[in-house]
């Protein structure tokens, strides 16, 4: 059984992917893409700031 980290890398990943296709083929973008493309913004940038907070990046 995957983690929940792993579980949330698999979910932007396909997020991720969807919004390369619709890069990439935009008129095969469906109605909601737009929706798609904010919520794949916003985990990015959360999983992103997790990163950085995490417990190995202490500058001491």
């Amino acid at each position: 059984m995957p983690t929940a980290k792993r579980m949330f890398i698999i979910i932007l990943l396909v997020l991720n992917a969807i919004v390369l296709l619709g890069q990439i083929w935009p008129e095969g973008a469906p109605s909601f893409a737009h929706i798609v493309n904010i919520i794949t913004l916003g985990l990015n940038v959360s999983f992103l700031l997790t990163l950085i907070k995490g417990p190995g990046n202490r500058t001491h």
